[in-house]
Parts: structure tokens; sequence; C-alpha cells
């Protein structure tokens, strides 16, 4: 369900990698509680548009707005700690799960969560790596322990990329499903996975042709 007031807004947004073109005068608004699907095929540079929200790259012309800010150098660091980015290659480090855990808990800056991870790590199915070192995780777990850690943070906004495609079709649906359950949390996935593009509670928007397919 879309929300009334835009998280993520693209103004004229253009931006080029070695001379090609990758977004060519995009204008696209994502609103608070929106479930939005990014499609189109392998390359054409979908996960470019989270790294402008996020300030990790920087549009040639045009601008981009999160919640009423727009995203620089001055703002970027801002931005970054209200949205989670989860995609398919998560890099949590080294040590066991637990210590994992423990100093994520124990930072300052989080000392107001109540970061209790079992109830999420029994539900993601992930009870039983607790012990295992992070570096023996399959890709899969690695992507569930980074969604655990997400949502613990209290993160309202999730960029999702190709964040189900380690898992077994249970898993997805188990995923999809509860990410697209949460109406106050806005959702930006890119995957070609049908769990997400086939789903009636998202808004599919073709990357390539600048159109909302529904």
């Amino acid at each position: 369900m879309s929300g009334t007031s835009a998280v993520i807004e693209f103004a004229g947004v253009n931006l080029s990698f070695s001379g090609k073109k990758v977004i060519d005068d995009l204008s696209l608004v994502i609103n608070s509680g929106d479930k939005v699907v990014i499609s189109g095929k392998s390359g054409c540079g979908k996960s470019s548009l989270l790294s402008l929200v996020l300030g990790f790259v920087k549009p040639d012309s045009g601008k981009v707005v999160f919640s009423g800010v727009a995203v620089d150098g001055k703002t970027a660091w801002k931005v970054r700690r209200e949205i989670a980015l989860i995609d398919q290659d998560v890099s949590l480090g080294s040590g066991s799960v637990e210590s994992f855990l423990e100093f994520v808990s124990e930072l300052k800056v989080n000392a107001h969560l109540d970061f209790s991870p079992h109830k999420l790590m029994k539900f993601f199915h992930l009870q039983g790596i607790l012990h295992k070192n992070l570096k023996d995780l399959s890709g899969g777990e690695r992507q569930r322990l980074a969604i655990v850690v997400s949502v613990l943070l209290n993160r309202k906004v999730f960029f999702l990329d190709e964040v189900t495609s380690s898992l077994d079709a249970n898993l997805k649906n188990k995923v999809a499903d509860y990410f697209l359950g949460r109406q106050d949390w806005t959702c930006v996935v890119v995957s070609h996975d049908p769990v997400w593009l086939e789903s009636p509670s998202v808004r599919v928007f073709d990357f390539e042709e600048k159109v909302w397919k529904h």
C-alpha cells in the first residue's frame, strides 16, 4: 500500500559509467510504505538506483532526494543510517555468528534498541548457526542473517538487491511475505524472482522503459 509522502525521489537524473549512459533523464517517486520491484535485464544498471540514493555514486545531472533532503556528500551518511541495504553478496567479516550479533548489539549507537535476535533467527531458520564462523555460512544464510540484523536495527527503508537469489522456494516465500506484510516499511527490491514480480502487493517499475508495469 502506498503512503502519502515521498521517501525517495529521482528528478531528471542522468548517470554514465565510462562514457556509457546507464540512467537517462529518470524521474521517479517512491512513497512511504511502497513495495517497489525494479525490473530489467541483468547489467542494465538497476542497482545503480540504490547506489545513487545511498550516495555511493553521484548523478551526472538531476537530483536524488531522500525524505526531503537532497543526497550529496554532506548528507549521504545520514541517509545510510536510515536505510538497510541487503544484497546477494553479503559480506559480514569473520568470527562466530554469536560474536557478530553481540558486537552489533553492544555498539553505542544501538544501545537504545531491543536487540534480541532469537525469535527472528528461528523464524528465518537460522537457530543452528550461532556457533558457526561467518565465513562458513552459505550465501542464503548470510542473506537471512543480514535481514535479521537490519530488522533489529529498526530500519524502515529496505533496499533488497537479489536478496532471495540463494534461497529455496519455501524461504523465498517466507522472506517476501515478511517484507511485503509490513505496511510501515518502504521496500525497493531489485530482483528477477517471480516471488516478488508476481506479487499483487508490489508496484513493478520497468527500469529500461521507465514505466510502471503495475
